[in-house]
């Protein structure tokens, strides 16, 4: 049954949900797909053939970095580039020849009727395509389930109570949805799929890349979250919360600013949808259905060029004056912050306010200059925050201050930029003091403009080769953090701890704020918008390379669609190929797996049914046929359940016991018997279960197994990768192998497994006259790879004096060894049911080819 928010998502597609008008004419583009005609005119002129060579970003985002403004004389809409957006700077990243075009809606409210001739000016000034929400699915999608739900929640904050944010609304989720889609199907207009690459920003738009890959299996698609990922225990509270992830594993990458928010995004796959990551060449990547999506980690940067031009301006330089006399022999702090629950701009006052109390000689000389951006929402808690704020700037001003001196200014009012910079240039340190914050780019500008420039130095009376400095004191637990190792870092809500850095930050020697300034000054530099940019495409042309090397299918209903990946020689089986096969040929080798092959994984009960008895003693009773069921299960279990079939085959434990028949006993492998080891084993295993609740000890006649899968995941893969270093240091002279499986460390004896067992039973064919004319094998897991891998290379040996005809098989589209796959454990009856259909069965009573271990050793 599919969850209410897959339903909600069909009724959406269907258009019932809600009524989402197209665009009013669709926008000129290039030809989409062989056999997709192109909307470009056919008015002669051959620049829509040169467009559709040349390379093609498009950038997704919630806005557009645009200025929307009606003139009032003419009442038109004026346009104009926003120079100050990241969606903007970020193509100096990109080649010179590099088309751009951004998706995403505009600031300001376009009536229905003005909408077209918007839409094509944008498109032809700008490479701008809006979006143009309905008002209402707008204000569901942005101020409702964006900025109540999902923006508090990645800030860790939990609806605990209704005065305490908004609880989960489904009607907000659906209208999400429904925006999310509008994008789609505009990135939809303009898309060369088999080109453009697409890079979607931020968490209003998570579940788009599903829609995208719906329409496009093999679209190049890249992601950036520039919020928090919150811990997995934050984030498993969200009711749609796996819809949103296999909405972001529809990428091909994604980007994150720091390792903190990769490892909570990767520990919430690994929990929720059974997910595990590796890293491959330094760079982190998820198999996801054949498909490897690839974690970048790296946090924006600035536009150098901007603020050095907004540096140079008069107006600055004018300003800089200014405030130089106003703080004539002050020392001020800087802090620049929104107005918002999360900035920490009221502990920041209590900071300062414990720093004038424990030391007199600052009062009269230190300023905090705080400047309050507008606030982007404007909800109860932003009013309790800007209350507090003045509150406490009120009392810290009327306890230490005086007529001619005010420890803390309060800037609340729209701030232009050159002021901002001016702010920085003069002040002696700034401080950052979110308790939560995305990335924050306000200690990068800090930096840039106390290196200042030359018009700037001289408007501060700066000669040019001074040498410049700067201190940072910033939260630990904003984005920007870990990349400033010369700053202060601080735990905001320690207010004595905050004071105490401040006070370090203004007394440190100038040598040693000279050297942290530098610094840093190297780092913002270096690794401006345009290096992230740049960085981060050239990731994604890595992680798309493979896209036409492999079959893509899509899979799952609404927001559960994935594509699997797979080899393009990978293929489903198909009953009538190998039936055919099957009846041209004499001498057959038969290896069936047990689990997940002929008896469902899932299963509760493990005994296999009538029909599969049935199906098995007809192949069996063929001459032509030498059938084994190859299990990693004991001896006791596989006798049990298959014993109405006598003239069947089995390897029990990968292959350490092996008997030809039931009326045959079961032979192990003597090369294996040394099995002392389990003695140094077992007590070390023992200490691990003790230390992970939810694991436990399989005891098997050669082997030993530690399973973890009712463990808490991080900690039980965490113990599993202890306990495998473990074993193999403490095994290290022992006839032992230890291998990590899914959920399991075994520990079983050299030579042992599943792939020398058809090597054996294939070379004892071949002693006894019968060489193979026909090998299949079947199987669903790890240990099945090792049968692929020896039968391919045991067919291509010479003592071979034809190759056989081979279907290696895996159960599940996934990537195998083997060439074919077979859905499920249905489609494997329903094969050997075709098999069964095609013998001709005879009553045998012993095995023709019935050996010792010994004599083929």
């Amino acid at each position: 049954m599919a969850s209410r928010s897959y339903a909600s998502f069909l009724e959406l597609a269907s258009g019932d949900l809600l009524d989402v008008p197209h665009t009013p004419r669709p926008l000129p583009r290039v030809m989409t797909i062989p056999g997709i005609i192109s909307d470009v005119a056919s008015d002669g002129d051959s620049d829509g053939a040169s467009s559709i060579c040349q390379e093609k970003k498009i950038i997704v985002a919630n806005t557009l970095p645009l200025h929307a403004q009606r003139d009032t004389e003419t009442a038109k809409w004026r346009f104009s580039l926003d120079k100050d957006s990241l969606l903007l700077q970020l193509r100096d990243g990109f080649s010179a020849d590099t088309e751009v075009i951004y998706i995403g809606s505009l600031k300001a409210d376009i009536d229905v009727s003005e909408q077209e001739e918007v839409a094509q000016k944008l498109l032809e000034e700008y490479n701008c395509v809006p979006t143009f929400l309905p008002n209402d699915i707008q204000k569901k999608f942005y101020y409702g389930f964006c900025k109540q739900q999902l923006w508090p929640l990645f800030h860790y904050m939990l609806p605990m109570s209704p005065d305490h944010g908004d609880r989960f609304d489904r009607e907000l989720w659906q209208a999400y949805v429904s925006a999310n889609k509008i994008f789609a199907d505009k990135i939809m207009e303009v898309i060369n799929p088999e080109d453009d690459y697409v890079w979607v920003h931020d968490y209003h738009l998570m579940v788009l890349p599903t829609f995208l890959r719906k329409s496009y299996n093999r679209v190049k698609l890249g992601f950036f979250l520039h919020s928090p990922f919150p811990s997995s225990e934050i984030y498993r509270t969200l009711p749609v919360r796996d819809e949103i992830l296999k909405g972001l594993l529809n990428c091909d990458l994604i980007g994150f600013h720091t390792f903190d928010y990769a490892r909570h995004f990767l520990s919430c796959c690994s929990r929720m949808l059974g997910l595990d990551y590796e890293s491959k060449r330094g760079h982190i990547g998820l198999d996801y259905y054949g498909r490897t999506v690839y974690i970048k980690i790296l946090p924006v940067g600035i536009h150098m060029g901007r603020l050095e031009s907004v540096m140079n301006l008069s107006s600055t330089c004018t300003k800089v004056k200014e405030i130089q006399e106003q703080f004539k022999g002050k020392r001020v702090i800087i802090g620049v912050d929104d107005m918002d629950i999360f900035k920490g701009i009221s502990l920041k006052l209590l900071a300062m306010e414990q720093l004038l109390y424990q030391h007199e000689e600052l009062r009269g000389k230190l300023i905090l200059v705080q400047i309050v951006n507008p606030a982007r929402s404007s909800g109860k808690d932003v009013q309790e925050a800007k209350k507090e704020t003045y509150i406490t700037a009120k009392k810290i001003n009327e306890t230490y201050g005086s007529s001619d001196y005010e420890p803390v200014i309060l800037i609340d009012r729209p701030v232009a930029r050159f002021e901002k910079t001016a702010y920085y240039a003069i002040a002696e340190c700034c401080i950052v003091n979110a308790v939560r914050d995305g990335m924050n780019l306000v200690p990068y500008k800090y930096i840039v403009c106390r290196q200042g420039t030359l018009d700037l130095d001289e408007a501060m009376c700066i000669k040019t080769d001074t040498p410049r400095t700067s201190m940072l004191v910033v939260s630990e637990f904003i984005g920007c953090s870990p990349s400033l190792s010369g700053a202060i870092r601080v735990n905001p809500w320690d207010v004595d701890a905050v004071s105490d850095a401040l006070n370090v930050a203004i007394t440190l020697p100038e040598s040693e704020k000279q050297l942290r300034h530098e610094k840093h000054y190297r780092y913002v530099s270096s690794h401006d918008v345009a290096y992230w940019a740049r960085s981060y495409m050239q990731d994604l042309e890595r992680a798309c390379r493979d896209h036409y090397r492999k079959r893509c299918w899509g899979i799952g209903l609404g927001l559960g669609f994935r594509v699997i990946s797979l080899s393009p020689n990978f293929r489903k089986l198909s009953i009538d190929h190998i039936v055919s096969a099957y009846r041209r040929t004499n001498r057959r080798a038969i290896f069936l797996d047990y689990d997940g092959t002929v008896v469902p994984q899932s299963s509760m009960v493990k005994a296999p049914c009538q029909e599969v008895i049935s199906l098995l003693n007809t192949l069996c009773n063929d001459p032509k046929n030498t059938v084994f069921i190859v299990s990693g299960r004991g001896t006791t279990s596989l006798s049990d359940w298959l014993a109405p079939c006598e003239m069947l085959g089995i390897a029990a434990e990968h292959g350490f016991f092996i008997r030809w028949s039931k009326t045959s006993d079961w032979e192990s492998n003597h090369a294996a018997a040394d099995l002392d080891w389990k003695k140094i084993v077992e007590p070390v295993m023992r200490l691990y279960t003790e230390a992970t609740d939810g694991s436990y000890i399989e005891t098997k006649e050669s082997a030993l197994v530690w399973h973890h899968q009712d463990a808490d995941p991080d900690f039980g893969s965490c113990q599993a990768m202890e306990l495998l270093d473990h074993l193999e240091n403490v095994l290290a002279n022992e006839p032992a192998v230890v291998k990590r499986g899914q959920h399991i460390v075994e520990v079983k004896p050299q030579g042992i497994s599943k792939g020398v067992v058809a090597e054996k039973v294939l070379s004892t064919m071949v002693s006894n006259g019968k060489s193979p004319d026909f090998v299949m094998c079947i199987g669903d897991d790890r240990s099945d790879e090792d049968m692929f891998e020896s039968i391919l290379r045991s067919v291509s040996s010479p003592s071979l004096p034809t190759a056989p005809e081979i279907f290696a098989c895996t159960v599940g589209r996934k990537p195998s060894k083997a060439k074919y796959y077979l859905d499920d454990t249905i489609d494997v009856v329903k094969l050997l049911q075709g098999l069964a259909n095609a013998s001709c069965p005879k009553p045998r009573h012993i095995s023709p080819i019935q050996v010792s271990f010994e004599s083929v050793a």
